[in-house]
C-alpha cells in the first residue's frame, strides 16, 4: 500500500488508484500479466527498457498494493490478484485511447507478445464476431506472433513461437474446421487495419482462408480519434 507520505493528500479514488498504480512502468507490468502469469526474467524481457532494480521495486509496491501476488507453483513467478484483475478493463480503455496518438513506430521501439495481445483483446468487437464464422487467426507482427481463436463473442489470445512464454494454446473452435487465416504485417500496417485505415486486401495471406483478413478487420477495429500533427510514437510505445 501506498504510504499516505507519498499521496496526493486528496480522498479520492482516482488519487488511490494512482498512488497504487501511477508509477512509471507498473501499468506496463499488469498489462503483461493480464496475458498471464509471467517470472521476472519474462517481464524484463518484454520491458527490456526497464531498469532491473525498478522492476523489483515495481513488483514489491504491486505487492503490497495488492494487486500482484507470487505465484506459489512456479519459482520467480508473478500473477494478478483478483484486485489486480479488476484493472483489466482500465488497461484496455488506455490501450483504445492510445491508438489516437499511436503515430508510427520510433527506431527502437518494438511489439511484445505481451503488448500484441492486449492490443486485440482492445480491439476485439465481440458484437460483430457473433456473426462471423468461428476463425483462428494466427497473427505475425516483425517478429512477434500471437494465435487468436475468436467463437462467436469469446476471444482467446496466446503468444506463440520460440520467444514467447509458454502457456496452453486456444482451444480450436468446435465449427472452425478450415476457418483459419495466417498473415504478416508490419506494426504500421496492423495499426491502419485496425484503425479502418487500409484495405484488407492488399495484405498478404500466408495460409488459410483468403477472406480471413478482411474478417479479421471487422472482427477487430478501435475507432481511433484523430491524432494531433505532432503524435509521434509506435504500436510498441507502451511496450519500450
Amino acid at each position: 500500500m501506498a504510504a499516505r507520505g507519498r499521496g496526493f493528500g486528496q480522498y479520492s479514488g482516482v488519487a488511490r488508484a494512482i498512488e497504487r498504480v501511477g508509477e512509471r512502468w507498473a501499468l506496463l507490468i499488469v498489462r503483461d500479466l493480464l496475458v498471464g502469469p509471467r517470472r521476472y526474467g519474462d517481464l524484463k524481457a518484454s520491458l527490456p527498457r526497464i531498469p532491473t532494480n525498478i522492476l523489483a521495486d515495481r513488483l514489491r509496491e504491486l505487492q503490497e498494493s495488492g494487486v500482484v501476488r507470487r505465484v506459489p507453483t512456479v519459482r520467480g513467478g508473478y500473477e494478478l490478484t483478483p484486485l489486480g484483475r479488476e484493472l483489466e478493463p482500465v488497461v484496455l480503455a488506455l490501450e483504445r485511447w492510445g491508438w489516437s496518438v499511436l503515430g508510427h513506430p520510433g527506431e527502437e521501439e518494438r511489439v511484445s507478445h505481451e503488448a500484441l495481445a492486449v492490443a486485440l483483446r482492445s480491439a476485439f468487437r465481440p458484437e460483430a464476431a457473433a456473426i462471423e464464422p468461428a476463425t483462428e487467426y494466427v497473427l505475425h507482427v516483425g517478429p512477434t506472433s500471437v494465435a487468436a481463436v475468436v467463437d462467436g463473442p469469446a476471444l482467446e489470445v496466446a503468444p506463440i513461437g520460440p520467444d514467447a512464454v509458454p502457456q496452453p494454446r486456444p482451444s480450436e473452435p468446435a465449427d472452425a474446421a478450415g476457418a483459419s487465416v495466417e498473415f504478416a504485417l508490419e506494426p504500421s500496417q496492423l495499426r491502419d487495419l485496425i484503425a479502418g485505415r487500409a484495405d484488407a486486401a492488399t495484405v498478404p495471406v500466408l495460409a488459410g482462408d483468403a477472406d480471413g483478413v478482411a474478417r479479421f478487420a471487422r472482427t477487430f477495429h478501435i475507432e481511433a480519434a484523430d491524432p494531433p500533427d505532432d503524435a509521434a510514437g509506435g504500436l510498441a510505445a507502451s511496450a519500450a
